[in-house]
């Protein structure tokens, strides 16, 4: 494989905790919680055991104009708002018929989604049940389909070099990010906006979820319903969000003078070929994917001073994970886990979680996981709760898993 360098010039994210990536990173740092009591009212008609949920802390609809919201899923509406923030955020214009700040056949897109648009494929099956097939929407599929959010996206830019959509369950995002990453290393690509986005929160996932007995029941206390790696963690808490970064060719970045926030210098894709749902015992796939992001960013185990870790607050998920990390990269390494404060984003976890890693490099700062009281024994490594903590790093790891085995994990360094 070429050794091209890929940087960070530009990041979009509207979450939980904050509708862009500042406001979201100063909830983390000042340790706000964006988890809420889901007061829907079918959550009430459903009589669904877990009523908890981390909705969008801004709504779209404050950010697009009503004609575009109408023609749009949810999850590609918040996909264009996390793209465009970060097409701003690189110093980008946005293109037009006449001037295109990147060339649009050396420009290419990979936005994952770990469930697409499920919420247009059943209001528009209930509205052929109801009234008939003229009131079906002739935007149904594409509104529905998973490859939605990336194809808006790369319609906007006018992104010729490809378009991409993994479709990885809860890695989705970071292996959005991976394929970006690929794409400019294979020389496909100078620069790929990339990410991932899901907006789920709904019945039909609300009860999947509960019946395979995943979610957190702890509705009386919603802030402290998300606790990764504590003893009394009992399951994850639904959420829904955006993040986008874009990718881009070094000397491309730096021949623009674009600002560098660090590098994506690897990326781990492997499977457990194990269970549909559950990750493997000996978390052999979870060690190659992060043996394998570090092997193709030169970086030793000691190189890595931080892991961003997947933990979504599950019984058995959490400890697989932290065993993993151990064996691949040891126990002088520092984790935290953004899920308990902004729930399970699905396929926009990743490359949100991919976000926070790379500001914590960039400003030298780990935000603390929330709720953490007591330290599950099985965990050996050093979690950072409380306080976030001040720690100079040159190298960390997001780590990313999904149902179906999926396992991703993205090495970042400095500039």
């Amino acid at each position: 494989m070429s050794t091209v360098d890929v940087v960070i010039t530009g990041m979009g994210a509207t979450t939980p905790l904050g509708g862009d990536v500042p406001s979201t990173w100063d909830g983390l740092i000042a340790g706000r919680n964006g988890i809420r009591t889901n007061d829907a009212e079918w959550v009430e008609r459903y009589d669904l055991p877990s009523r908890l949920s981390a909705p969008l802390a801004v709504e779209p609809s404050e950010v697009l104009p009503r004609v575009q919201l109408r023609r749009l899923d949810r999850c590609e509406q918040i996909a264009i708002v996390a793209a465009r923030q970060a097409w701003a955020d690189a110093g980008y214009e946005m293109p037009t018929e006449e001037s295109q700040p990147v060339d649009p056949d050396r420009l290419g897109v990979a936005i994952g989604t770990g469930i697409g648009g499920p919420r247009t494929l059943l209001e528009q099956d209930d509205l052929l049940e109801t009234k008939g097939l003229r009131k079906v929407s002739p935007l149904t599929v594409p509104m529905l389909m998973p490859n939605g959010p990336a194809a808006h996206v790369s319609i906007e830019l006018m992104a010729r070099a490809g378009v991409h959509s993994p479709a990885s369950a809860c890695a989705s995002g970071a292996e959005g990010l991976a394929t970006g990453w690929q794409m400019i290393r294979n020389g496909r690509a100078d620069v790929v906006v990339a990410g991932g986005a899901d907006a789920c929160i709904m019945p039909i996932t609300v009860a999947g979820f509960a019946q395979s007995r995943t979610l957190s029941l702890r509705n009386d206390d919603p802030e402290g319903a998300s606790r990764p790696f504590d003893v009394h963690r009992d399951g994850f808490v639904l959420g829904e969000g955006a993040g986008v970064l874009v990718l881009e060719r070094e000397d491309h970045a730096r021949a623009r003078g674009a600002r560098i926030y660090g590098k994506l210098a690897g990326a781990g894709i492997t499977s457990d070929a194990y269970h549909i749902t559950g990750n493997h015992p000996e978390g052999i796939g979870q060690i190659n994917a992060i043996t394998e992001a570090l092997r193709t960013a030169n970086l030793s185990p000691a190189d890595v001073g931080h892991v961003n870790a997947h933990a979504t607050s599950t019984v058995v998920g959490d400890i697989g994970e932290a065993v993993a990390v151990a064996k691949a990269i040891g126990d002088h390494v520092v984790l935290t886990a953004p899920k308990s404060a902004l729930g399970h984003l699905v396929g926009g976890a990743g490359a949100v979680e991919s976000i926070i890693t790379l500001l914590s490099i960039y400003h030298g700062i780990i935000p603390a996981t929330r709720n953490l009281e007591n330290l599950d024994p099985k965990v050996t490594l050093d979690v950072v709760a409380g306080e976030p903590r001040k720690l100079e790093l040159t190298a960390a790891v997001n780590d990313s898993f999904g149902f179906g085995g999926h396992n991703v994990a993205l090495a970042f360094t400095t500039a």
